[in-house]
Formats: C-alpha cells, sequence, structure tokens
C-alpha cells in the first residue's frame, strides 16, 4: 500500500482572523485560516489550500500586484515567502515584532511594514530562492503609538500611514530635496486606514469613532499662454481658474496629476497645502468601524462595523450607495476586487467568509465552519462527499473536489456526536446529544426522519447495516442501544447489556451483526435480525472508545483507554493480537502541566480507528497532531502525519520556556499586543475567544501597563476527533481543531523534475510537430504540464489519426489527458474534435478504465462526463431555440411569397 499520502485541502475552516485579498484579476480570494492560506476561485467554484504553514496564527498576508509572490506574517511577526503560482516555499523571515500591516507596492519593487511605531520598507525579493531575500531599505519614524494602517500612492512614491496616536503620516519612499514628513490630525480616535484617491490629490482618513476627514492637496499650478509653448510664470490659483490651450492643458493636467514632478513632491510634502476639506460621519448607531477598504479606480469606499454592518459608499461625494447586516457580531476584515464589483467579508467570532456583488445584491461566496468543535466524520460511498458534526449541532456536507460546503442541516439543538451515509449515499444520519437521531434526504435536502426513544436519551454512537434498512444509536446515559426501521421509524428494539456508555458501535459489512464497544472494557457482537446466536463478549484492559470492522468482516479492531489497539477474530470470538501504540503519539507540552510529556500517560490513546480500503493498514487518531498508519499484519507503524505545526494551538511545543513563567502563569496564555479592545463588547469578546486566539491583558482603566495577568482563558488544544479513509482509498480526511484536513495521493504539483532530461523542452515539443511526430509531442508536452503546448499538441493531430495516437498513448499519460479534454470542454467550441478524442481514449483503454484505474480515474471521468453533459444541454437548448426561429423564417418566407402573388394578381387585375 503506498503511504505518500500528502496535505491536499483544509475544508472546514474558511476564515480565522487577519486581512482578505483578491487577486489581480479580482476572480480570486485568498483567506488566512490559522496558520495556512486557503485560495478561493470564485469563477470556477474551486478552492485549495497552500500546503506552506507559519508558526503561529497568521495575522495578515500580502500579495505581489503580478500574483507571484504571497507574503504571510503570523502574530508574532514570522513571515514565510511563497511562491503563489506553483505553491512552493520560497523564504523565512523574522520581524520580530507583530505586524499590523502589510502592504506591496503598485509596481511592485517593495513592500511596507508596520512594526511598532514605525514603518518599515523592504525591497520585494525574487522568484528564485536566494541567501537573503529580504534587504531592508528604510525607516520612517514619527509616530507616538503602534502604527495601525498603510496604504501606497498610485505611483509608488508615497504612502501613507495611520496609528492609534489619532494622526497620519505622508511619507515619500526616497528622499527628496525639500520633502517632510506631513502630519494630518484632527480624529479623536485610533486611525483605521487611510487611503490616496487616484489623482493622488485626495487622502481619506477613517478613524474608530466613525469619522471620515478628506485632505485635499492644492497644489501651485503653472499657468499656459496660448500663445507660448514653454510654460509662463507659476500661479496659485486652482484648476479651474487656470487659462489654458485645450491640449496643452490636457497634457499638463495629466502630467500633474499622473506623474508629479519632483518640485510637486516637494510642494505636495509641504503641510500648508493640506488641509480638511470635507468632514464625514457615518451614522450607523454609534458603532465603532473595524475595517474600511477603498477602490480608487471606480471611488468606492466599503466600512465595516462592529454591529455586523457594512456600508458602501461612492467619493468624493460621500453618496451611501448600499447598506446591509450580514450578522449580528463584527466584521473583521473587508476587501475589494481590482474591478470593484465583489466584496468580501470576513468575521473571526462565527467563522464566516462572504463575498457579495453590490450591484445584483446578490452572494457570491457564502461559507462558513462549524462554530465549535468539529466531532464527527463520515465519507460517501463514492468519495465525493464529506459529511461532518460538530458540538454547535449542524450536520455540514463539503465538496471533496471543490472543497466547498453545499448543505448545512441545523435541526439538532444539541451536538452532533456521529454520521453516517446510508443507501448509497442518498440518506445522511446523524446522532446527538438531544435526544435525537435524523435522516436527511441528499436529493430534496431535508430531514424527513426523526428516530426518537422512550424517554430522553443522549445519543453517543450510531451504526447503519448495508442494506439501509436498520438504524442503530448508542447511549451515554442509560447504557442501551436502540434500533429503528429506516422505513417507518418505529422503535424496533432495545439492547441491553452494557455496564457503561455506548462508545463505539460498527455492522460487520458483510453480515448484519452489530459490534459495540463500552466503557465497561467490553466488545459485544449482536444479532440483531434474527437473534439466533448468543451475544459475544470480548473482554478489555481498559475502557473501549472505538472500534472498526475491517473491510472483509472477519477482524474487529478496538482502541481502548490504556494506550492499547486489539484485534479480534469476528467469527470464531478469540483475540489475535493487541499493538501499544503509546510510543507512537507524541504528545505537546501543554501551558497547564506541571510534568514533562514523557511522564504523562493520560492522553497516550486513540479515540478514533479507521480500516484502509484494502484492510492491510489502520489509521488512528488521538490526542495529538499527528495521526498515525499500521500494517495490521506486522503491527508495524508505517508513517506519522502531522497535521498542524501551529503554536498557537496548546499541546503543539515539546517543550515549554521556562523564562515566560511567571508567579501568575505562563505568559503564553496572555497576549501582550492586543490590547486595542476600545469598548467592553470588544473586551468581552477577546475573553471568550478561543478558536486560536490567546486573551487580552485587561487595560480597562487609563494607564495600566500590565493590567491583570488573571483575567486569561486556555488556548485550543491540538487533537484529532474522527479519522476516515475514502471508499477510492486515494486520501483520507481527520476531524481535528484546525477543521477538516484531507490528505491525498494526488500530487499537486505542475511537473515531476524526475521524468526531465536535457532534450526535453518547448523547443522540442515544436520540432516534434514540425516533423507531424504527434505522440511524442504529446507525451512531451504532457511531461512538461505546459497547458498551452499540451493544447497545441492536442489541436495539432488530424481527426484521422486521433485513433492511432490514442490506442500508442502511454497509461500514465492517459489521466492527465482526459483532464485536459474535460477542463476545454468549459472554454472550448471544437465539440466535434472533442467528441472524437474521448471516443478513441474511452474504447482504446476501456480494459485498464474497467480493472485498474477505476477508483483513480473516477473524478477525472466526474469531470468529463459534466463537460460533456453540459455542451449537450448547451446544443439541446440552441437547437431547441433554433427550431423555432426557423419556423418563424420559414413561416415569413411563406407569407411574404402570397403577399407577392397577391400583389401580381392585384396588377393583372388592374393593368392600368
Amino acid at each position: 500500500m503506498k503511504t505518500n499520502y500528502k496535505f491536499a485541502n483544509l475544508c472546514g475552516t474558511v476564515y480565522r482572523e487577519g486581512n482578505l485579498v483578491f487577486t489581480k484579476d479580482g476572480s480570486t480570494l485568498l483567506s488566512p485560516v490559522g496558520n495556512r492560506v486557503s485560495v478561493f476561485d470564485l469563477v470556477n467554484n474551486q478552492s485549495y489550500t497552500l500546503p506552506c504553514e507559519t508558526k503561529q496564527n497568521i495575522a495578515q498576508i500580502a500579495l505581489s500586484p503580478n500574483d507571484a509572490l504571497l507574503l504571510a506574517i503570523d502574530q508574532s511577526g514570522r513571515a514565510i515567502l511563497v511562491n503563489f503560482q506553483r505553491r512552493v516555499l520560497l523564504s523565512e523571515f523574522n520581524f520580530k515584532s507583530p505586524v499590523r500591516h502589510v502592504q506591496f507596492s503598485p509596481d511592485g519593487r517593495f513592500f511596507a511594514v508596520t512594526i511598532g511605531k514605525q514603518v518599515q520598507v523592504w525591497r520585494a525579493p525574487g522568484l528564485n530562492p536566494e541567501f537573503a531575500p529580504f534587504v531592508h531599505y528604510r525607516t520612517y519614524p514619527g509616530h507616538f503609538d503602534d502604527v495601525t494602517s498603510i496604504q501606497w500612492s498610485p505611483d509608488s512614491r508615497y504612502f501613507v500611514s495611520g496609528s492609534k496616536d489619532m494622526t497620519c503620516r505622508l511619507y515619500s519612499l526616497d528622499a527628496i530635496e525639500g520633502f517632510g514628513a506631513v502630519t494630518l490630525t484632527g480624529h479623536k480616535a485610533a486611525i483605521v486606514n487611510a487611503f490616496f484617491s487616484k489623482d493622488q490629490k485626495t487622502i481619506y482618513t477613517i478613524s474608530r469613532d466613525a469619522n471620515l476627514f478628506a485632505w485635499r492637496c492644492k497644489l501651485k499650478r503653472r499657468r499656459y499662454n496660448s500663445n507660448k509653448k514653454d510654460a509662463d510664470t507659476e500661479s496659485d490659483e486652482e484648476e479651474s481658474d487656470v487659462d489654458v490651450d485645450e491640449e496643452q492643458a490636457a497634457a499638463a493636467n495629466a502630467a500633474s496629476q499622473d506623474t508629479p514632478t519632483d518640485a510637486d513632491a516637494a510642494r505636495i510634502a509641504d503641510a500648508r497645502n493640506w488641509k480638511i476639506a470635507e468632514r464625514r460621519m457615518f451614522k450607523q448607531n454609534y458603532a465603532r468601524v473595524v475595517c474600511a477598504t477603498f477602490q480608487p479606480r471606480n471611488g468606492l469606499l466599503c466600512v465595516g462595523f462592529a454591529s455586523g454592518v457594512f456600508g458602501i459608499w461612492e467619493m468624493p461625494d460621500f453618496n451611501n450607495i448600499h447598506t446591509l447586516s450580514i450578522s449580528q457580531h463584527r466584521i473583521d476584515t473587508c476587501a475589494v476586487n481590482h474591478t470593484g464589483e465583489w466584496l468580501a467579508f470576513g468575521s473571526a467570532k462565527l467563522g464566516q467568509l462572504l463575498v457579495w456583488e453590490w450591484q445584483s445584491e446578490t452572494y457570491v461566496l457564502k461559507q462558513q465552519g462549524h462554530y465549535y468543535d468539529m466531532d464527527a466524520l463520515a465519507y460517501a460511498p463514492d468519495g465525493q462527499h464529506i459529511a461532518t458534526g460538530g458540538a454547535d449541532g449542524k450536520v455540514k456536507l463539503w465538496n471533496s473536489t471543490s472543497g466547498f460546503c453545499f448543505i448545512t442541516f441545523a435541526d439538532h439543538t444539541a451536538g452532533v456526536t456521529a454520521v453516517e451515509f446510508v443507501k448509497q449515499g442518498q440518506v445522511v444520519v446523524s446522532a446527538s446529544l438531544d435526544g435525537t437521531v435524523r435522516a436527511y434526504d441528499m436529493t430534496r435536502y431535508r430531514n424527513f426522519r426523526t428516530f426518537l426513544a422512550p424517554e430522553p436519551k443522549q445519543f453517543t454512537s450510531l451504526a447503519c447495516d448495508p442494506s439501509g434498512e436498520i438504524i442503530c444509536a448508542g447511549t451515554r446515559d442509560s447504557f442501551e442501544i436502540y434500533v429503528w426501521s429506516m422505513q417507518t421509524g418505529r422503535l424496533l428494539d432495545v439492547l441491553a447489556g452494557h455496564e457503561g456508555p455506548v462508545s463505539a458501535l460498527a455492522f460487520s459489512p458483510t453480515d448484519n451483526v452489530l459490534a459495540s464497544g463500552s466503557w465497561d472494557r467490553t466488545v459485544r457482537t449482536w444479532d440483531v435480525f434474527g437473534r439466533g446466536r448468543a451475544v459475544e463478549v470480548f473482554q478489555h484492559q481498559a475502557e473501549v472508545l472505538a472500534i472498526a470492522y475491517r473491510p472483509d468482516g472477519r477482524h474487529i479492531a478496538a482502541t481502548t483507554l490504556n494506550g492499547e489497539v486489539t484485534f479480534w477474530d469476528a467469527e470464531h470470538g478469540r483475540q489475535l493480537g493487541v499493538m501499544d501504540v503509546r510510543r507512537d503519539i507524541a504528545l505537546g507540552r501543554r501551558q497547564t502541566d506541571r510534568r514533562a510529556t514523557d511522564n504523562r500517560d493520560a492522553d497516550r490513546y486513540f479515540n478514533s480507528i479507521c480500516y484502509t480500503a484494502d484492510g492491510r493498514s489502520l489509521l488512528g487518531g488521538g490526542n495529538c497532531r499527528f495521526v498515525c498508519l499500521y500494517d495490521v499484519d506486522s503491527r508495524a507503524l508505517l508513517r506519522r502525519f502531522e497535521l498542524s505545526r501551529n503554536f498557537s494551538y496548546d499541546g503543539i511545543r515539546p517543550m515549554l520556556n521556562s523564562k515566560r513563567m511567571t508567579e501568575a502563569g505562563s505568559t503564553d496564555l496572555v497576549d501582550a499586543n492586543a490590547t486595542d479592545s476600545d469598548d467592553d463588547e470588544e473586551r468581552r469578546e477577546s475573553k471568550r475567544r478561543g478558536r486560536g486566539m490567546r486573551t487580552r491583558r485587561d487595560e480597562a482603566l487609563p494607564g495600566v501597563q500590565a493590567g491583570d495577568l488573571s483575567l486569561r482563558t486556555v488556548k485550543p488544544e491540538m487533537r484529532t476527533k474522527a479519522v476516515r479513509f475514502s471508499p477510492t482509498g486515494r486520501c483520507w480526511a481527520a476531524a481535528a481543531t484546525d477543521g477538516l484536513v484531507i490528505f491525498s495521493l494526488d500530487d499537486l504539483a505542475q511537473f515531476d523534475p524526475l521524468e526531465l532530461d536535457m532534450e526535453l523542452t518547448p523547443e522540442a515539443v515544436l520540432e516534434s510537430l514540425h516533423e507531424r511526430a504527434w505522440l511524442r509531442a504529446m507525451a512531451m508536452a504532457i511531461r512538461l504540464n505546459d497547458v498551452e503546448l499540451i493544447r497545441r499538441s492536442y489541436e495539432a493531430v488530424p481527426p484521422s489519426d486521433i485513433a492511432l495516437v490514442a490506442k500508442s498513448l502511454p497509461i500514465k499519460y492517459l489521466e492527465r489527458l482526459l483532464r485536459f479534454i474535460a477542463e476545454e470542454l468549459e472554454t472550448s467550441r471544437h465539440l466535434h474534435f472533442h467528441l472524437l478524442w474521448s471516443v478513441a481514449l474511452l474504447n482504446e483503454h476501456a480494459t485498464y478504465l474497467r480493472d485498474h484505474a477505476r477508483h483513480q480515474l473516477q473524478p477525472t471521468m466526474r469531470a468529463l462526463r459534466k463537460g460533456l453533459s453540459r455542451m449537450h444541454e448547451a446544443l439541446a437548448k440552441t437547437c431547441h431555440e433554433n427550431t423555432y426561429l426557423i419556423r418563424y423564417l420559414l413561416d415569413e418566407r411563406e407569407r411574404m411569397e402570397r403577399l407577392e402573388n397577391d400583389m401580381a394578381g392585384m396588377q393583372l387585375d388592374n393593368p392600368l
């Protein structure tokens, strides 16, 4: 069995904290999720998570203007530089202080970061790995408190910074004679953000108390004489009073507005030229401003408030275009794409991400993860859908290919403890602590059946027989197993015998035998249908936490609280072996632990196990950041998969730093950097939030520096609640603290370097096409994985030679070519050509597809079928519309012929 599974996606979380960034084309959104970055393709409805990680939760991200480099900075100031197109980590760097804002210059040559009371400008690194890619350019002091925002001018020559000292400062990138930093004062609260207008003559500053100031710069303009080509004397008059020739005035205005000269730069830096032209206030019931973004191209200003309301204003007239309340909680960040059509909002408390198109007033994207922990997980029989249940009482269904949640069921009133797919994936069943077991229809997306016990019970485990006719659920309080009929919803039987809470249930894949695990240290097997055989009891040394049947139904694996996994022969009831996993579970040191991890055996166990599709390996997860894969026959550890190395979680570090211990406890439990809670609501929210955030210092009283260090919350601990293998065997998923973590065998790299040689170049592909060597050109283009070369080689094959090339194509290139055809069907108009290729490939390789690659090529075949179906529907619609058009034209032709005949008859009757 293959063990080279790699991180593929993170689905259960869409936003944690930080800022959102759109790509240059405006169709892709980047969102920080913990210590990773997720990418959402809003046009193709796809999402993926970059495999690169930071040390702690990401606080700020920035994307270069050409979408080549991604800079992600965590809460402690450690940064990673990623090649965004290749998804490759290029370099790491430590700014040694928290960074509140980072932004690339519009020309892509520099990026600026705000560190404490200063602004630092660094040269932008290149795409190639370098020994020291980060080169410090210049430091700009001047503020008296932490700098909160920074924005570049469109020409990349200036930038404006906002600070908590209620002032903004205008800086020049390079030193210019006569230039001095301009200080813009007048606000009575901390600055949220400041922006340049398109012509760079206006600066908009927004403070937390919902005030907006528009600062205008009146430059000295040059008067042009219509009888002279050169400029005349300078004048202090405004632009409307200047008497110029039309063409010369247009050229002068364009030069002065778009590309100011060095003399203009000195005048811009003169504080006397900047005046407050307008004072505006956002009237939102005294709600504080949390975030703001500005689109200079369209003059679109978007502001998010602490009340969950956002507004859109058109500048410079300050016309309110729209105001909408999206939730009852604060909006932590907002972003607008390059065209100004889509607005993105993120809420950290809800873990919600929204993309809204304000012109049509519709949602482009609306995603939200579980509010609390994810406790249950199940794969659909086809491996395309994943069902998750959380402590928030919701059941969510995720598409494993796109990574999006497409339906949420919120019928439960308590935490969901187990979910299962039945009826070939057409029904999802969930068990909850609210005393109900609910069945959901995947066709109509509704709760069509609710199973209840005679008395209120708390259900902790769930199992469904292979036929989907019987539903079984175990309880926590009465230690019984309830059996219902799926068709009628009636209670059929109650299985009693356990003396402790029923922690796990599982049906045999081959016969109608139910296995149950309990805290009474036993595993029991039940004949649910016939009651023909006696109940088998398998004794263990500790409480049973989880059980799993091997796919052939012959063996049962059970994990216990003492860190052992016991294997049983289900048919003969004898023990096959015991595997000790305590040494394989690498625990981390928690902030409240008083002893080292080597001396702590309390959490060294698996709380979830599952067999692989072939039954030769076993996957287990517990209260640590690792998931272990074992070989069943040899009882050997094959590999440990690390889910996360985020130090914002507890239990990640192997050792603690004794220097950070104080009389009040560890200083890691107190967030010394997040002290900007200006009102009681933010302070209460900062104390309550546990999604990877530390407690803020309580500085309610003026002048308090240290705060009350006893006010804190424990950081969330990294653990795995459930692990499941996909029925296809190509991937597996884990319900962890991070979310729904998916590992897959599919390699997302653009090409395999081991298959390259010196002769494999784009020029060689073009030369092969010139020599009419279609197969060789196709194989080399696929090995290079250059889409343009593949398309050129693909379209160059004559229709008469398609069958011959498809027959000679190596098997290892089949999947890539089928996936290329599926992608081309979305945009190309050569339908007949694609059909010829599809038929030839499927006919020539039908045996291989049926016998060997049914599961591996299933996503590709599904995409190909989707493309063909879409083209068929579009063609049928076009033909249907053309039918009526042709009928109309024929009727019109007949009418015109009749009209011409009538006119000819009238002329014969009346020749004069």
